[in-house]
């Protein structure tokens, strides 16, 4: 599998595994989508080494004007069904992290409150619970923790 920008022409496939993966909520659609690429946010798409199939997509968004000021928001992460279990999202995940490390940022994110797998991913790569968002997924009113992980400096990086 090989991690890459994820493309303009991926956006359909994208909309498609959202709806798939969000069906009681309200999926991202294409609009938004190139809205976080004209932004300039941080996208990658996970393919496997032999097709342009996309497997799974994910996306951080970066704030601040300098050192020990930015802050980093995962904004999704996403895999197909089928791709699921194979460390896809633990894979887009470490490289989302990666980018934020760069900034020395810390990340937040918002997870459904019944969302296990997801959940503990997020522990194991350092998040800890702020919080919880209630009824912060629509239409269906599911609930959401807030999560961080903690900025990392260069030498924990490194180290």
């Amino acid at each position: 599998m090989r991690l890459e920008p994820l493309r303009r022409r991926d956006i359909a496939r994208c909309v498609e595994i959202e709806q798939i993966l969000f069906p009681g909520d309200d999926p991202w659609s294409s609009r938004a989508f190139h809205s976080e690429l004209d932004m300039g946010n941080f996208y990658l798409a996970a393919r496997p080494d032999e097709s342009d199939e996309l497997l799974g997509y994910a996306g951080l968004a970066v704030v601040g004007r300098r050192r020990g000021e930015y802050e980093a928001t995962v904004h999704t992460i996403g895999v197909a069904p089928e791709y699921q279990g194979q460390g896809i999202g633990k894979a887009l995940l470490r490289a989302l992290l990666e980018r934020a490390d760069e900034f020395e940022a810390p990340v937040f994110l918002e997870v459904r409150t019944d969302n296990e797998t997801a959940l503990g991913l997020y522990e194991n790569h350092g998040f800890e619970r702020l919080g919880i968002r209630k009824r912060y997924y629509q239409p269906s009113g599911a609930d959401a923790y807030t999560m961080v992980r903690p900025a990392r400096t260069r030498d924990e990086v490194a180290g």
